[in-house]
């Protein structure tokens, strides 16, 4: 028996028995980091430059493009270092840290989808108040608010977590460190404290959900409405991206942790974990530039000024 007090490090879930397997899969997650790395880096250079892109849903794109950064820059890196050195451990501050950060950029992300989703409802449903109701203070007081709220909610659920005594152990289902697998280590009823703070959560996520899925009825049941087939199309456009990410964030962190456990196993649970955890940051970029016209000129622009220069 042990308590967190004594615990100087955990093990993680190793993602291959073989060597082979472990260089393999080190192989897959720096290709899925550079694509991600790529993508919303060019994302965030084509917005931050073209003056053009300075409007609310691309500055939110901005936004979305550093979270997605973020968050595979807290789990993957721990991963391919474990992968290409046949370890399994991570320290007790970097495991803090890891959950922090994750949480914080997860929390983040789901405030931000919400938010651009407020902002397609108004730019198709409320045309004529778009200025007055996203104007640039208005986008920086939300933006600022989501990234605040992010910071605060990660900061209470790591505090509490790791305030809990640890005494089932030091090995963690997961190949990250994650609020659920750590729960699991807990000897003391002060984890159903925690446990209420994630209901609590899961129930603000759910709310977001539901907006979207309102909002996205209101602006389908508009967009319907427009003569034009080019009007309609450019609506869509600029939606469908939006709906495509929403609905892979969400259908994979739900199945992940709404699955029924006779479905669980180590080696669905991981591919899962890896679904709803990287994934979407490397695929986010490749979702709105495709759809997006004004988005890929801009991308185009700025790789061959880099070119030229070159």
């Amino acid at each position: 028996m042990s308590n967190s007090s004594s615990i100087s490090h955990f093990l993680l879930l190793a993602l291959a028995d073989t060597r082979q397997l472990q260089l393999l899969h080190f192989c897959l997650l720096l290709g899925i980091s550079l694509a991600a790395l790529l993508g919303n880096g060019l994302i965030i250079s084509a917005v931050a430059c073209g003056q053009h892109l300075h409007t609310p849903m691309f500055f939110f794109l901005l936004n979305l493009a550093l979270t997605d950064l973020g968050s595979i820059c807290t789990t993957v890196p721990k991963a391919m270092h474990n992968s290409l050195w046949d370890t399994s451990t991570i320290s007790y501050t970097g495991c803090a840290a890891q959950l922090f950060f994750f949480v914080f950029f997860i929390s983040v992300e789901i405030s931000l989808l919400t938010i651009m989703c407020y902002d397609r409802y108004v730019s198709i449903c409320k045309p004529l108040h778009y200025g007055t109701l996203l104007g640039s203070r208005a986008c920086a007081h939300m933006a600022a608010a989501a990234w605040a709220t992010g910071f605060l909610y990660s900061l209470l659920h790591t505090a509490n977590t790791f305030s809990l005594p640890l005494c089932h152990g030091n090995a963690l289902g997961q190949f990250f460190c994650e609020i659920p697998h750590i729960l699991k280590l807990s000897c003391s009823k002060s984890y159903l404290r925690e446990l209420g703070l994630v209901a609590v959560s899961s129930c603000l996520a759910f709310g977001c959900f539901v907006f979207i899925v309102f909002s996205y009825v209101q602006i389908f049941r508009v967009v319907l409405r427009i003569p034009s087939e080019q009007g309609r199309h450019k609506a869509f456009s600029t939606c469908l991206p939006h709906l495509a990410v929403v609905s892979l964030f969400l259908s994979t962190a739900v199945f992940a942790y709404l699955k029924p456990p006779s479905m669980s196993s180590p080696s669905l649970d991981l591919v899962v974990s890896v679904l709803y955890s990287v994934v979407p940051p490397a695929l986010n970029p490749l979702i709105y530039s495709l759809r997006n016209q004004e988005l890929k000129v801009a991308v185009w622009t700025l790789m061959i000024g880099w070119f030229q220069e070159d």
